[in-house]
């Protein structure tokens, strides 16, 4: 099993689960995108993910934000209304006859080109829009245990280039930090920015804590994760001194705890970075308050 803050249970159910591509339901198996799609050709797409609780499709609207934000962004002409694209998230989740603990992506690209180019003056079609849920249940293991993190020599990219906090298909710079941490022994990567300060993780947003204060970066070069936003209107909320700042290696490989956040995992602790323990084993007590107090505005968004 992978080890991470992706790290799930096996579902059985999820080898007969219906995709959703263009208003059509496809057998998981059979789901297929043209190879001149736009996102497989030059990775011209922008996606979203979020969980369903109880039927509760949580904090919906801040996805959604994102979403609309990153298709303006680049460019891309979304042909649906939020409302009905939400209709459509609701309706693959009848069709599969999912309620609970289920992980959504929705992905749209610019469409199919005629030939293989990045000219997007060569798309002879309109977006494709592919919808995936899946039953998905986050394993205990990474919480308990928590992960190991290996420090990328890839850097995050500045603004001016391909902003870091555009949710695109354009992830192979953190595909190979990935890949870096992996190959040594880690589980996941954290990243730097361009000034050599801590900028986030490949997949997740990073916040370490020392001496009562939550630190994370300043935002301007990593993911505007949602979870991420939520932990900082926690931290103001109960008065938890927080800061988004720039701080380097040495500051992180002195905190008394660690711990990234995502819509999957939601706050993971991380143990030990580039070989060095952070803390003691598992989750620190902040991280584990923060943790709770997350999980309590999820239920509070599952019973509105």
């Amino acid at each position: 099993m992978v080890k991470g803050t992706h790290q799930a249970k096996e579902d059985p159910r999820n080898k007969d689960v219906q995709i959703f591509i263009n208003g059509t339901f496809y057998a998981r198996d059979e789901a297929r995108i043209s190879v001149f799609d736009s996102g497989y050709l030059v990775g011209d797409g922008v996606w979203e993910a979020f969980r369903v609780h109880k039927g509760k499709l949580v904090f919906i609207d801040d996805h959604l934000d994102r979403l609309w934000q990153s298709a303006k962004v680049t460019g891309i002409m979304l042909p649906f209304s939020r409302e009905t694209l939400i209709a459509h998230v609701q309706e693959t989740l009848s069709v599969n006859g999912m309620w609970d603990h289920i992980h959504v992506r929705v992905m749209v690209t610019r469409g199919i080109k005629k030939t293989p180019s990045q000219d997007p003056r060569l798309t002879i079609s309109g977006p494709n829009l592919v919808i995936i849920a899946e039953h998905k249940q986050a394993a205990v293991e990474s919480k308990k245990e928590g992960i190991r993190l290996f420090t990328s020599t890839f850097r995050r990219g500045s603004p001016d280039y391909l902003d870091p906090r555009l949710n695109c298909h354009s992830k192979l710079h953190e595909v190979q930090a990935l890949i870096q941490a992996i190959e040594a022994g880690a589980d996941e990567a954290l990243m730097l920015d361009t000034h050599g300060f801590v900028a986030t993780c490949n997949a997740t947003n990073f916040f370490m804590v020392k001496d009562g204060e939550v630190w994370t970066s300043t935002g301007q070069y990593c993911m505007n994760g949602i979870t991420r936003g939520k932990v900082l209107a926690v931290c103001a909320k109960q008065n938890v001194p927080c800061f988004q700042k720039n701080f380097s290696l040495f500051d992180v490989y002195g905190a008394d705890e660690a711990f990234v956040t995502g819509t999957f995992g939601g706050l993971t602790p991380v143990v030990k970075i580039d070989g060095k323990p952070i803390g003691t084993s598992g989750a620190g007590p902040i991280t584990r308050q923060l943790s709770n107090w997350y999980e309590q505005w999820i239920e509070r968004e599952i019973q509105a």
